[in-house]
This record gives structure tokens, C-alpha cells and sequence, in this order.
């Protein structure tokens, strides 16, 4: 089982990633939200917003009015980032749930 700082360097992967997937030139291609990432199996639930196609503000906590809320076991966060399994496979062998509008999921699609 991976732990709390695996995790929140997973998340900060995403957020890097995202750095460079936002350029110059490349205006973002998501609205501002507020992300929850909820990991069952540490009992615990981080916070991001995603503002100008950006992940900013990366912690461990609640947020209130998350547009966005991922529940993803510790091992499963840290293979979605590592690209060792996909988004798809884990939403539908539901490993990853997504609460968020169909909007918002095909957005956060993207993100991992």
C-alpha cells in the first residue's frame, strides 16, 4: 500500500504534468474547479484547484463544494499517474470513481 507522501506526490505529478502541458500558446483547455481526491484505504482526502489548466494548491484536507471528487485506493493513484493503468480500466473495474459532471469527467480524463 503506498502512503500519504507516494500519494501526494502522485498528485503533484499530475501537476507538473499539467505545467507543461499549459504553455505559452497553449491556453487551457479547463474551467477553474475544485478537486477532491479521496484514498479510502489511508483514510484520508486531498484538496486541488485547477485554475488556468493548472493544479495549484495541492494539500492534504476537505475542501468544501469540490466540483470534482476522484475516490482512488493508494496504489491505484500512484499507477494512474505512473501510467501503469489506465483511467478507463480503472473506472470500469471500479478502482476509480469519479463524482463530477460529464463535462467535468471527460476533462479529468485528460488529467490522468
Amino acid at each position: 500500500m503506498a502512503d500519504r507522501s507516494q500519494c501526494e506526490a502522485a498528485l503533484r505529478a499530475i501537476a507538473a504534468r499539467l505545467d507543461r502541458l499549459t504553455g505559452p500558446g497553449h491556453p487551457p483547455a479547463t474551467p477553474d474547479r475544485t478537486i477532491l481526491c479521496r484514498v479510502p484505504d489511508l483514510d484520508t482526502v486531498f484538496h486541488g484547484e485547477l485554475r488556468d489548466g493548472r493544479l495549484h494548491d495541492i494539500g492534504e484536507g476537505i475542501r468544501e463544494q469540490a466540483q470534482i471528487v476522484l475516490t482512488v485506493g493508494s496504489d491505484d493513484l500512484v499507477a494512474l499517474t505512473e501510467g501503469n493503468l489506465s483511467v478507463l480500466g480503472a473506472w470500469r473495474a471500479g478502482r476509480l470513481k469519479v463524482d463530477a459532471s460529464m463535462r467535468d469527467l471527460l476533462r479529468v480524463r485528460s488529467l490522468l
